[in-house]
Order: C-alpha cells, then structure tokens, then sequence
C-alpha cells in the first residue's frame, strides 16, 4: 500500500511540474500582474537584489545579471534560483517575499532588459 502512496506523490509531483513549466513558458503571468505589483517587483529586484548584483545590475558582489547573460540561461533555471535559491551560496530564496509567477516575470524581464525604473515593465 505505501509503494502506491508513494507512486500517486510522484505521479502528482510530475503532473504540477509540468503544468508550472508550460506556465512559465507561456505569457500569462505577465498579463495577471497588476502595474502596481510591477511596479513593486522593480524595486526590489533595483534595491534587493542591486546590493549583490550591482544597483545596474552590471555585477557586484554576485554576478552581472544583464540581459546577455540572462538569456544564456534556461528560463526555468532562473525562475528556480530566484524562487528557491541556491544552496551553499549567499544567494536567498525569494519565495517569502514573492510568488512562483512573480519570480518567473522576474526572470523573464531579466532576460528582457530589466526595467531601468519602477515604473511597470512592458
């Protein structure tokens, strides 16, 4: 009986990783984003983030997070450092402070261009 709890976990675990790689793949984020939480998500990544990475986000204490560099790295990868973090280095997970879908409109705005103000990305 535990080894078919443990397969419908699995199975589970398998179905809610691929429905979050399809939504970070798709758009929908961007658009159920309100300005004012854009808004918000800027500034932290300019002031957070900025005093690791660079207030241009050109690099610092921690790597260049510019759009060439972004764009080297799969998108999924990126969303799951933001969210979670990495393990044994100085770079904390956001999932405290922002949503799955917020890290991924991170990421993909990293891979954009990041907005130079607050003001919402496009």
């Amino acid at each position: 009986m535990r080894w078919k709890t443990s397969l419908l976990i699995a199975g589970c675990a398998v179905l809610t990783s691929a429905a979050a790689a399809k939504d970070l793949n798709s758009g929908a984020s961007d658009t159920t984003l309100p300005a004012a939480r854009q808004t918000q998500l800027v500034r932290m990544v300019r002031q957070d983030c900025g005093s690791c990475h660079g207030i241009q986000l050109t690099g610092g204490l921690g790597p260049a997070l510019t759009r060439e560099r972004m764009t080297e790295i799969p998108l999924d990868s990126l969303v799951a450092v933001i969210y979670q973090g990495r393990p044994g280095t100085p770079m904390p997970g956001w999932k405290t402070m922002i949503s799955e879908p917020e890290a991924a409109w991170i990421a993909r705005r990293l891979q954009t261009g990041f907005p130079l103000d607050s003001g919402p990305a496009p």
